[in-house]
């Protein structure tokens, strides 16, 4: 057996790296380290024909590196894309009629749009808006509707 530094020992070395890499993506959600893992493999490759230990390191980062920026972006929008699309967009622009009061500094607020009632915040907090009002949807953040008085 040859000592930690010759081709047998860092053909090990890059398999174990491998393998705990495949097996960490196995484990994690998304893509994480699937590119560090081909590096690997292209270490190993390089260790198998006797490379230098610092051209095995080379491969691996220059591979993990090269494989990481030209697929990425690929990934990003295919495969782990989490944007689960809703119609609630539609409703910005709108005009809505307050239901009750808008007071930001009491949380307070609810318009009627379309047939449902919303939870409603001015998009100023000093602002308040009284019941029977009419507001207009600038956009909303979780499951209220930011609004502004209509002039």
């Amino acid at each position: 057996m040859m000592v930690l530094g010759g081709s047998f020992s860092m053909s090990v070395i890059w398999l174990i790296a491998m393998v705990i890499l495949l097996v960490v993506e196995a484990m994690v959600p998304g893509l994480i380290s699937i590119w560090f893992a081909i590096g690997a493999l292209a270490a190993l490759i390089s260790a198998l024909f006797h490379a230098p230990v610092w051209l095995q390191l080379v491969w691996f980062f220059a591979i993990s590196i090269l494989t990481l920026v030209l697929t990425r972006p690929f990934v990003k929008k295919y495969v782990n894309s989490r944007v689960t699309p809703t119609n609630a967009d539609v409703v910005i622009g709108k005009d809505a009629v307050v239901t009750e009061r808008i007071d930001n500094l009491h949380a307070q607020g609810a318009v009627m749009l379309d047939g449902k009632v919303w939870t409603a915040r001015t998009e100023k907090e000093q602002v308040t808006v009284e019941a029977g009002e009419t507001v207009r949807v600038l956009r909303i953040e979780g499951v209220k509707l930011i609004v502004e008085a209509k002039a």
